[in-house]
């Protein structure tokens, strides 16, 4: 529930209390009847000409007592007075009442805007770039400027960005006021009683269409006739008594539906135009100047208005079956599209961003099928109407119910409810007290007043209430629709999904050209004109760049030979050639877990094979493993222990110095997370896991990749960069002055996981100047924190591993973060910028020279080819994707700051997405060509593939290394937190499970990969 500010306990105000007397109950109910007959015919009183008092039968939140005044009646033509009171306030209320008297006044109510605010201290200036300023920072940061007008390197290629440019009225002001509503609704019927107050109160509001966000924000392009407004609303809504146990329903109750009088606070707190942000955008005033995100907040909202009211909202995306229907997904999930939108300043002007989106939502259908279907065990449910659940059935059905929003099918009603759990008894035997305090069994109380015989009687009740028993069979429940599915989506589900929104180029923009023109898109609504905006519905044409590739340097025989990808995909093979660098594995084994006897059979050519394709690649793998094949059943992986102390007794055997350990299983295991940990952490040996499904064939392809998968994890390279970084970059880069590239990312825990903690996980390269060889370190860290709490620590130790390996401290950090929000740069660059430099200043005289860049892959930025262009093969087709190399750095790119999008590899499927790379700071001042091609070179180091990459290698092994630390959890954190879950809540999350110590063999070896 969200929070009012009333409800805040250390409010200031000056209070003249009145007194109250003879308040009888039947006073009250003649006080309540008087104020609905008031409310309703004029909808407002004004705060300064009435009394106060506390009506027993307002449906309000009872712990907090509510004022209200009794008013005469008001002529229709009455004028409304209110005026806004700025005095400072004298004296604070621990528990004010809802609604503060006439002499009450009203300090100023500031919303802080998204994003980064202006300091009222002078800002300081810094060579690097533009000011960010946080409200309550004592010193501030500068972001990275833009340090030329965009790159030159690469032939043009015309493009159409899904950027749709806004114009807006600088001089327009917008008015924002606060609203507080009493009782506190849902966003969704904060909404409806928004519109009904627009509808009803169009004078008062002196004609205004004013925008809502739901909670506490609308936006009026009219100033009110007072700068302090109070409405009461009636709307219906079912009765508040029928969520209560059965015993106090009766059908009198179940068909009446109670209009519920809801009080709305309306206050003026800001008022502002445009001119801020045109000024920004034009690149006018200083730099250090921060984006006026109070306009731009106020007309993202503006042009949300009419499609929220016709989609379900779910973030920054609103879904709707208009836009293609909806599709089952399997497990009691549908898949529904719509589209996303997002306001963004950039060098155009301001732009809408809108892109077409997928996503899963709970089937609305009866609970009992949807167990069915979601719930392996449950299929024959109906079947077996006797059956009840197990112990461990019942913990599954709950975790696949809790939080859903259901309603009943046996009465009428509107009334919806949340599942908060499941009852610990079966339906047949639940009991529960009436008015009278007699007890009822429920089996008889559906009998009797609802002539129901409960089919599923075995089964537990839906609990729907945190505190009271409130009961729900689940056979008469049936799923409200328009809920997001926020369980974890099973791998048929997940293809499912990302086949309905895999559309080819053309494809795509169709349907965002389409919302563009539909009636539940961005332009669909009136509010555009209200507030003076026009968006365009044209996407945005611009000029990007393609680099060339860069030319490779690959092995052959002891000696190297150069290549340079020449394919429309810049794709290579190794059909001709080695790695640039093979291993020598003299020592492994392999264990396989389950198989059938034919499957085991083939172990012996896998393993012939194998070794031929590693030879024919330059790497040499012994064709004979150091112990025989060990055979196991696959139930070895359930049990922890004894899988620990099988692989422990191969590793003796092999004289603690096996290389390698293959692992061949059955089928995908949750076992594997307790492998890793293991091999990785206790006994210290790289493994390799692959499946009996895909040695069926043993094609060369996926020998090949077998193959620089193992290389690269025993200490070997895949390829190399022909002219080396420093021969690229002579301006800043030299080959006896060696840099470091560091990748950091934190992966967090499923959306329903309120106590598992976050991993986050740093890399970085230990070689120069071919930078193509990573370390890794992982810690686990506070549950949801995105701040990497111990990245001093991880970073100083991948400075220390550095040294030893080059016998230099890198002269050059280049450090690439990874899973970054915008709203979320300012904190991020402040806190790990210093963790940064904390760690160099370990080493005395070290300041090496850094550049802090954010990559964001989760964005909503597509580019399109405009026009078939002969110069490029793979543009022969209308429905291809952009090149790789394609890079965009003006129109749709940040005013001010140093930003760019590039899409370095082919997309194969969909529409390639570019990434996103923002520098937040840069010491080494790169220009635009300079890092632009930095990193499209670094994406033709990534180690497990023969094609360039679509994210950086150092971001891209920061995640993967992330994710093994979230392996290493898995098994051993449910066991931890198994007892304790219930008692934990997002606001107090238990302290982080440290990760297990990497062993020392492996610490410096890409095994993450």
């Amino acid at each position: 529930m969200e929070e009012t500010e009333e409800s805040n306990a250390n409010k200031k105000c000056n209070t003249k209390t009145r007194s109250f007397r003879g308040r009888t109950n039947p006073q009250k109910h003649q006080f309540q009847n008087q104020l609905l007959q008031y409310s309703n015919q004029f909808g407002i009183c004004n705060q300064n000409q009435y009394h106060r008092y506390y009506p027993a039968l307002l449906p309000l939140p009872p712990p907090i007592p509510l004022q209200l005044a009794l008013a005469p009646p008001l002529p229709l033509n009455h004028g409304f007075r209110s005026k806004t009171c700025l005095q400072k306030p004298s004296c604070r209320l621990n528990n004010p009442p809802l609604a503060a008297s006439s002499e009450t006044q009203v300090p100023n109510v500031t919303i802080s805007p998204e994003g980064f605010t202006k300091k009222t201290s002078t800002p300081l200036q810094r060579e690097h770039g533009r000011k960010f300023a946080g409200a309550r920072t004592e010193q501030a940061l500068v972001a990275a400027k833009r340090p030329d007008s965009g790159g030159v390197e690469g032939p043009a290629i015309s493009l159409l960005a899904n950027h749709f440019l806004v114009q807006f009225d600088s001089s327009q002001r917008i008015f924002q006021y606060n609203v507080e509503i009493s009782p506190n609704p849902s966003k969704e019927f904060a909404r409806k009683i928004k519109q009904k107050l627009v509808e009803d109160h169009r004078a008062v509001l002196s004609g205004a269409i004013p925008a809502y966000d739901g909670r506490k924000n609308l936006y009026s392009a009219v100033e009110f006739q007072n700068d302090k407004l109070e409405f009461y609303i009636s709307l219906p809504i079912s009765s508040s008594k029928s969520t209560m146990s059965y015993g106090e329903l009766d059908h009198s109750q179940e068909k009446h539906q109670q209009l519920k009088l809801f009080r709305i606070n309306v206050k003026l707190v800001s008022k502002f135009d445009g001119k801020a942000l045109s000024s920004y955008l034009n690149k006018e005033g200083e730099d250090w100047v921060p984006l006026p995100q109070d306009y731009l907040q106020a007309l993202d909202v503006v042009l949300r208005e009419s499609p929220i009211e016709k989609c379900i909202p779910v973030g920054r995306s609103l879904y709707s079956s208009s836009m293609g229907g909806t599709k089952e997904i399997g497990g009691g999930a549908i898949g529904m599209r719509g589209f996303f939108q997002s306001l963004r300043p950039t060098q155009q002007g301001l732009a809408l961003n809108v892109d077409f989106s997928v996503t899963a939502f709970h089937e609305s259908i009866g609970v009992i099928p949807y167990l069915q279907k979601r719930l392996e065990f449950l299929r024959d449910l109906p079947q077996r109407k006797t059956r009840g659940l197990t112990c461990d059935e019942r913990k599954e059905v709950e975790k696949a119910l809790k939080n859903i929003r259901i309603f009943v099918c046996h009465r009428e009603t509107v009334q919806r409810y949340r599942v908060y759990g499941l009852t610990e008894e079966a339906t047949e035997n639940l009991w529960f007290a009436d008015r009278d305090g007699k007890n009822l069994r429920l089996l008889t109380y559906f009998k009797d007043h609802y002539n129901y015989d409960i089919q599923f009687r075995n089964l537990p009740c839906l609990q729907i209430s945190r505190s009271k028993p409130c009961y729900l069979p689940m056979e008469l429940c049936k799923i409200c629709e328009g809920q997001k599915f926020l369980g974890k989506l099973s791998d048929d589900q997940t293809a499912r999904i990302l086949k309905m929104g895999c559309q080819r180029p053309k494809e795509r923009k169709a349907i965002i050209d389409g919302v563009m023109q539909s009636p539940v898109g961005p332009t669909s609504g009136i509010q555009g004109r209200e507030f003076k905006l026009h968006v365009c519905r044209e996407m945005t044409r611009l000029n990007g760049r393609v680099l060339q590739p860069p030319k490779l340097k690959l092995g052959d025989g002891g000696h190297t030979r150069d290549l340079i990808p020449s394919r429309h995909d810049r794709q290579w093979n190794l059909l001709d050639s080695h790695v640039f660098e093979g291993t020598r594995i003299e020592r492994w084994a392999l264990i396989s877990f389950g198989g059938t006897p034919d499957q085991k059979s083939n172990i012996p050519k896998f393993i012939n094979q194998l070794s031929q394709r590693c030879e024919q690649l330059g790497i040499f793998l012994n064709r004979n493993t150091i112990v025989s094949p060990q055979f196991e059943p696959t139930q070895v992986l359930n049990n922890v222990s004894l899988l620990e102390s099988k692989l422990k007794r191969i590793q003796r055997a092999a004289s603690n110095n096996l290389q390698l350990l293959i692992c061949i299983m059955e089928r995908k295991h949750r076992g594997y997370a307790d492998l890793k940990r293991i091999a990785e952490t206790s006994v210290g040996v790289v493994t390799q896991c692959c499946l009996y499904q895909n040695l069926v064939k043993l094609s060369s392809q996926f020998l090949a990749n077998l193959a620089i998968k193992i290389n690269a994890k025993v200490g070997g390279c895949t390829v190399a960069l022909y002219n080396s970084l420093p021969s690229q970059i002579p301006r800043l880069l030299q080959s006896d002055d060696p840099v470091i590239f560091m990748g950091a990312d934190v992966t967090h825990p499923h959306p329903l996981d309120d106590v598992s903690p976050s991993v986050a996980a740093v890399v970085g390269s230990m070689n120069w100047p071919a930078a193509n060889k990573y370390a890794s370190r992982m810690r686990s860290q506070t549950h949801r924190q995105e701040i990497i709490q111990d990245l001093g620590a991880m970073v100083g130790e991948l400075l220390d591993d550095f040294y030893q390996e080059v016998d230099k401290l890198p002269k050059r950090i280049i450090f690439f973060r990874d899973g970054v929000s915008e709203t979320q740069f300012y904190k991020v660059l402040k806190e790990e910028l210093q963790a940064i430099k904390g760690a160099c200043s370990r080493f005395p005289g070290y300041k090496p020279l850094i550049t802090f860049a954010v990559v964001q892959k989760r964005h909503h930025t597509r580019l399109f080819p405009f026009k078939i262009d002969t110069s490029f093969i793979q543009n022969q087709f209308q429905d291809e994707n952009i090149p790789p190399g394609t890079v965009v750095d003006t129109v749709i790119t940040h005013p001010r700051e140093f930003d760019f999008y590039l899409c370095s590899h082919w997309g194969v499927k969909g529409t390639s997405r570019p990434t996103h790379y923002h520098v937040l700071w840069d010491e080494n001042q790169f220009t635009s060509d300079e890092l632009q091609k930095l990193v499209y070179n670094l994406c033709y180091t990534y180690a497990k593939c023969t094609k360039p990459v679509s994210l950086v290698p150092p971001a891209y092994y920061a995640h993967l290394a992330a994710y093994r630390g979230r392996l290493y959890l898995e098994r051993s954190e449910s066991a931890a937190y198994s007892r304790t879950t219930s008692t934990f809540s997002r606001a107090a999350p238990p302290k982080a499970l440290p990760l297990p110590k990497l062993s020392e063999k492996v610490k410096n070896l890409m095994f993450y990969c």
